[in-house]
């Protein structure tokens, strides 16, 4: 038995070009995109446009309708996220590169240190936020990321 596909659908790729187009064309910032979403942060609104979340469709429908983007975006917005899809080797961008330096020279003391404060367990990357902010310092403009996971304790049996 055949499903028929979706008129008009779209891949993730052509949903995010489409998206980020019309973002360049009237610029606007991330945050600006997130304000036509209520409730949402512009991590989110990001992470759905760079497929690491789905969105709802009340999300979908209040981004693309602001933007004229129609439904076949909105609908992809609607998937699930194929989560890890990348490359397994580092990248080379070197801002990406960052994010893997980091748990690379500091991983091993943040882990003693939420295991110190919370006990045996790890961060939800499932019950999660992220932020990304500037700070305006007199030596430099610094990047502020916090990270914001429920701590889940492993089961003993």
């Amino acid at each position: 038995m055949n499903i028929p596909e979706r008129e008009n659908k779209l891949t993730k790729s052509e949903m995010r070009a489409r998206i980020l187009t019309e973002k360049e064309e009237r610029g606007l910032t991330y945050e600006e995109l997130a304000d036509l979403v209520p409730g949402r942060s512009k991590m989110f609104v990001a992470s759905a446009i760079f497929d690491a979340a789905s969105m709802t469709a009340e999300d979908a429908n209040a981004l693309t309708s602001e933007l004229d983007l129609g439904a076949p975006v909105a609908e992809t917005l609607q998937e699930a996220p194929m989560k890890g899809m990348e490359d397994p080797t580092i990248p080379s961008d070197p801002c990406i590169y960052r994010f893997y330096e980091v748990p690379q020279v500091y991983g091993r003391a943040m882990k003693a240190v939420i295991h110190e404060e919370f006990g045996d367990g790890i961060m939800s990357a499932i019950d999660f936020e992220v932020d990304v902010q500037r700070e305006e310092r007199p030596d430099g403009d610094h990047v502020v990321i916090t990270y914001d996971g429920k701590f889940l304790p492993y089961k003993r049996w």
